[in-house]
């Protein structure tokens, strides 16, 4: 017997892999777009030279390895120093101010990927003479991504871009001095990482573990569907203290979240946002 529609058949075989997945490993990737979830799966059974996804399941949950592999080709793990510079510009202006204001500040970086934008953080902070009484709590799903962010070691090559990045950002000193070069590579200095904290955090899945004066999540809930971005702001929104401070990607806002209302925005078009009491 023939099925009449194989694109229902995709669909059937995607929900079980992802159910499999959750239920044995604990990673959620239910609520995510379905689309975006179909290409990577289609990208992932090329490189495993696997015919259908049912055979990727098969093989996943047998297979630790392949698991590890799926994970570095599901998550999208782009991110640059300084991405979307006007961005930091905005919060060395607008959002450091009001941070001036508090004995000691927590910051969540949820779904923090290699780590690029967590340094980006930690040197603006330095600048302004704010990171001594800051703790950055930066987390991610995929425990691969988080050991490079926590070696912060990047490739040399990617400096002088990163290098115009930190100076549209408003960067006040020499971007070569936050890093050592060797063999190929920009190894950041130790002192960024004083206060950083880098766990295992799953915004499908897990809860709350603080009050934050400032979150950022950037470039994250684009990929996922609408019912797991309204649970990630509610969680948001239970994590940010009164006026906290929530920072967005650029193609994300808060329009037609149960929050909406809940936050002012601090500059039009930059995605930073203050909660409201």
């Amino acid at each position: 017997m023939t099925p009449s529609n194989p694109n229902a058949l995709e669909d059937i075989e995607v929900q079980l892999l992802l159910e499999g997945i959750y239920r044995y490993y604990g990673f959620d990737f239910r609520g995510y777009a379905p689309s975006s979830m179909k290409r990577r799966i289609r990208k992932i059974m090329s490189t495993e030279m696997l015919p259908t996804i049912s055979a990727l399941q098969d093989k996943i949950l047998h297979d630790a390895a392949c698991m590890e592999r799926f994970l570095l080709g599901l998550t999208v793990n782009v991110t640059s120093m300084f991405r979307d510079p006007s961005f930091f510009l905005s919060f060395r202006l607008r959002v450091v101010p009001l941070l001036r204001t508090y004995p000691f500040i927590r910051i969540w970086h949820a779904g923090c990927s290699t780590g690029q934008e967590v340094y980006s953080m930690a040197i603006l902070l330095q600048e302004e003479g704010l990171y001594h009484r800051c703790r950055i709590y930066a987390t991610d799903m995929n425990e691969l991504v988080l050991q490079k962010a926590k070696q912060g070691i990047y490739a040399l090559n990617l400096m002088q871009e990163y290098t115009q990045l930190y100076l549209k950002a408003g960067g006040k000193r020499s971007f070569s001095e936050y890093y050592t070069a060797g063999y190929g590579n920009a190894i950041f200095r130790g002192s960024l990482k004083e206060n950083i904290v880098f766990s295992q955090h799953n915004l499908a899945t897990d809860s709350s573990f603080n009050e934050f004066n400032v979150i950022l999540c950037r470039n994250v809930l684009i990929y996922f569907d609408r019912t797991l971005q309204q649970r990630v702001h509610q969680l948001f929104y239970d994590s940010l203290c009164s006026f906290g401070i929530l920072g967005l990607g650029r193609r994300e806002s808060l329009k037609l979240t149960p929050h909406e209302q809940s936050y002012e925005e601090l500059i039009k078009g930059e995605r930073l946002y203050r909660r409201l009491n």
